[in-house]
């Protein structure tokens, strides 16, 4: 799904500038999970940016379900971002004045569909993150966690092929992030393809492979969590492809 090389993003003006990722390789298949970890700083959050189409490299290739995209346009990344690509950030990011039905049903308004569909795919959406009897609280009725599944069903509302989460439970408490990375788990058994940011081993253990981002390179190994050897490093060919499930449509 992802294929990194030679990546590298740089930000200044003038003749100061900062090289934040230096020549980074990556690859992951459709139906990994996979956790980014680095300290604050090492790039994590630019490279997600990046494989999300909100940025773009400096140099470098990047290529999605096997298309080139270094020389695509803003539209049309907009439109891959909007139909193939669902964010969750450290920040929820949700409309105060909306509900969470609202809230989730945001996403949608760019396709231009049917209203009374969009709502019932929004209802399916908050259904699968376990909130079907809060969809018209808002935000301000609903605990942390409660408002970070809002932003998770707003992720899945478009049936995304690719979920990106930058440190989702760094706002929670330990037992409410606990419960939104057990529907990260869920999301992964069910087929969707999840590439977390996170700069916590506890949370990066619950992904099946850790890449490891120092200083804007990847480190010199992945680590396994399923009590595997450890696998190859991101400049190498990516592990396979889990086995096949069926899968999850949210909306």
């Amino acid at each position: 799904m992802i294929d990194v090389s030679g990546l590298t993003k740089s930000y200044g003006k003038g003749g100061v500038m900062t090289e934040v990722l230096k020549g980074v390789d990556l690859q992951v298949n459709a139906g990994e999970f996979v956790a980014i970890m680095g300290s604050s700083g090492s790039g994590k959050s630019t490279l997600l940016n990046i494989l999300g189409f909100l940025d773009r490299q400096s140099t470098g290739s990047y290529r999605f379900e096997g298309a080139g995209l270094s020389q695509a346009d803003d539209d049309t990344l907009s439109a891959l971002r909007n139909q193939k690509i669902g964010f969750v950030f450290q920040q929820f990011h949700l409309l105060e004045r909306a509900n969470a039905l609202r809230n989730v049903m945001l996403p949608l308004l760019y396709a231009e569909g049917d209203s009374a569909q969009d709502e019932a795919r929004a209802a399916r959406a908050l259904e699968a993150v376990g909130l079907a009897t809060r969809a018209h609280h808002r935000p301000g009725e609903l605990s942390g966690g409660e408002q970070q599944r809002v932003a998770i069903a707003r992720a899945l509302v478009n049936d995304p092929a690719l979920i990106l989460a930058d440190e989702p439970t760094g706002n929670l408490d330990s037992k409410s992030g606990g419960e939104i990375l057990d529907i990260f788990e869920k999301l992964h058994a069910a087929g969707r393809t999840i590439v977390l940011v996170t700069h916590d081993s506890a949370v990066a253990a619950r992904a099946d492979r850790i890449v490891r981002l120092e200083d804007g390179r990847i480190g010199p190994a992945h680590t396994s969590n399923r009590g595997e050897a450890p696998i190859e490093r991101a400049s190498g060919p990516a592990p396979p492809a889990p086995g096949h499930r069926r899968r999850h449509r949210a909306a």
